[in-house]
């Protein structure tokens, strides 16, 4: 409530003459500010509040100032005692911001109170912030376009000349200074430019390639026109590159494409060195990523999930990453969870106290966990877990604590785990035979090793690295024919990398001569690699020639295996004798 005392005489006056009184008009005037106001006594109660103060800020007569905006208490004893401004703290009331000030109200000499006053300033800090964030991004903008390695030009829709990037500047070897604001019809008449992408996009209204030759250097240009909602065309951005360099950075590539080739193999080989004497080749850049990823969560203490079709090779990514870890020189345990029985799965993973149950040890036995504490524990064919060893392997995982069967004390255990699977986990998940908890706790790091059609770069060299291999063990020399080679490259392997060691080592050991030709290989081989082969290549891989003695090597396995003399072939084939001679020869069908 306003003083009478305070206010001006001629007012009160005015106010009787038209009959408004005094109370009623200072609560109106109060009520219609589009502030919040509120009277504060001296002791911090609130006498009076406005509307805005009541709905906005939840200040009614009758509670503490200092309670409800405890931001303003020593600001108003400031005020109070005379030693401090009106202005006071900026105020966060949920979405909105209100800046405040601060009034001693005082009748002559008495100090009466204080009146606070809440001014919305929502929509100026959002403004501001808007504003503040329009600048940073034109900011970055002029950034990013200076950063440029392409040359960048914008001219208006009249073909003035509104900037250009520091990499237009060296490549025409001309400073912004000197184009910036002029005319791109001057330049060119000037013979600045031979000519001008932006004039022509600006005829022809459409995108513009073109080559530009400016002091000795070739440039690609692009123009591209912008519109605005009228379709009226009000800037032309060019981008300029310098094929020069490109040029010769692309002959330069060319011309060591096979230094490059040869620094390739090195880098396999040296991967090979690294990884146990060539026991894994990695040829294909699919295997190749698959071994950098071991060689990475070797370095680190994280439980990894090793998946992959049977044979390719879970058990030697095992070995590596024990080999390059923390933990190489204590126990590598290696268990296979398919190969021991259900009934003692869990005594044999966890162990057991003696009289467990029958035929027990007499003194208990520690379990697999166990062995490997301080080590790494292998779990190939993890999948073939039962549910009840899944929660106690679950268990282990979340407080490295095992109990064996038969006990009844935890033992504290520090194994780390790496697993392998050839199965969908997640399919097994969604049957319900397999627990998703543990599948989460196992898959923290998975790999996954590529099945062996799918880097067809490393058949031939574990072809030729397992027949060296087994020939050296048995004291001969082997090879294979171009076209046996040709036809085990095209084979899918399902067995992967094991089912291409076993198949070496007979070959090596059946083979009565050093070439190893397409009459050596089994029946099966023959038949599924001949096929594939065909399916395989396309017209963009072979050219016809290549094409017809595909069919060719292919008709001639097939009725070899069919009808077994040459004769009986020519007659099925529709040639004569000699003629299936001299193709079996080409194609070191023996």
């Amino acid at each position: 409530m306003l003083l009478k005392s305070s206010c001006d005489p001629t007012l009160y006056e005015v106010l009787e003459t038209h009959g408004v009184a005094w109370d009623m008009f200072a609560d109106s005037l109060l009520e219609a500010s589009k502030n919040g106001c509120a009277a504060v006594a001296r002791n911090g109660a609130v006498l009076y509040a406005n509307r805005l103060a009541r709905e906005e800020l939840g200040i009614l007569p009758g509670s503490s100032m200092t309670e409800l905006v405890p931001e303003l208490t020593q600001r108003m004893e400031g005020v109070l005692a005379g030693t401090v401004d009106p202005g006071g703290p900026l105020l966060n009331r949920g979405d909105a911001i209100y800046m405040t000030t601060v009034s001693r109200v005082q009748n002559g000499a008495a100090i009466l109170g204080t009146l606070c006053v809440f001014i919305d300033m929502t929509l100026f800090e959002s403004t501001a912030r808007q504003m503040r964030a329009y600048a940073e991004l034109t900011h970055q903008q002029d950034a990013i376009i200076n950063a440029l390695s392409e040359g960048l030009w914008i001219c208006d829709g009249q073909a003035n000349v509104l900037r250009i990037n520091p990499a237009s500047e060296r490549l025409n070897d001309i400073k912004a200074e000197q184009v910036v604001g002029r005319n791109m019809n001057d330049l060119v008449k000037e013979g600045v430019f031979d000519r001008s992408a932006t004039l022509e996009v600006m005829a022809r209204r459409v995108p513009v390639s073109l080559l530009q030759t400016q002091k000795g250097r070739k440039l690609a240009l692009t123009g591209i026109p912008v519109f605005d909602e009228r379709d009226e065309l009000i800037r032309v951005v060019v981008t300029e590159r310098d094929v020069t360099e490109i040029e010769a950075l692309h002959r330069e590539l060319e011309e060591q494409g096979a230094m490059k080739e040869r620094i390739r193999d090195r880098m396999v080989e040296l991967q090979l060195e690294e990884v146990e004497s060539r026991r894994i080749i990695a040829r294909s850049p699919c295997m190749q990523r698959a071994l950098r990823h071991a060689f990475k969560v070797a370095a680190v203490d994280s439980t990894v999930l090793i998946q992959g079709e049977s044979g390719v090779g879970k058990e030697l990514f095992a070995d590596l990453i024990y080999k390059y870890s923390d933990r190489a020189g204590n126990p590598l345990v290696k268990i296979n969870c398919g190969a021991i029985p259900e009934s003692l799965l869990e005594a044999e993973l966890f162990g057991y106290e003696k009289g467990a149950f029958t035929g027990a040890q007499a003194k208990g036995k520690p379990g697999y966990f166990e062995l490997a504490d301080s080590g790494i524990i292998f779990m190939d064919e993890i999948a073939e877990l039962t549910l009840s060893a899944q929660v106690k392997l679950l268990r282990f995982m979340q407080d490295g604590q095992v109990m064996r069967v038969g006990g009844t004390q935890n033992r504290q255990l520090n194994v780390r785990i790496l697993a392998a699977t050839h199965q969908d986990l997640r399919d097994m998940v969604e049957r319900g035979t397999f627990r998703l908890d543990l599948y989460y706790r196992l898959s923290v790091i998975p790999i996954t090793i590529p099945p062996l059609r799918e880097r067809t770069d490393c058949i031939l060299p574990l072809l030729h690295h397992y027949t060296d291999f087994f020939a050296e063990r048995m004291g001969v020399r082997r090879r294979f024919t171009r076209a046996a080679s040709d036809a085990l490259i095209a084979y899918p392997w399902p067995g992967n990398v094991r089912e291409l060691a076993n198949l070496c080592e007979r070959l090596v050991v059946m083979s009565e001569a050093e070439l190893i030709g397409l009459a050596d290989l089994p029946p099966d081989v023959l038949g599924r690699a001949g096929k594939a082969a065909l399916v395989q290549s396309g017209p963009e891989e072979l050219t016809l020639g290549a094409a017809l003695e595909n069919t060719e090597r292919t008709m001639l396995m097939e009725a070899r295996q069919r009808l077994g003399n040459q004769v009986a072939m020519a007659r099925a084939l529709g040639v004569d004798q000699s003629t299936v001679a001299r193709k079996m020869k080409k194609y070191g069908i023996l």
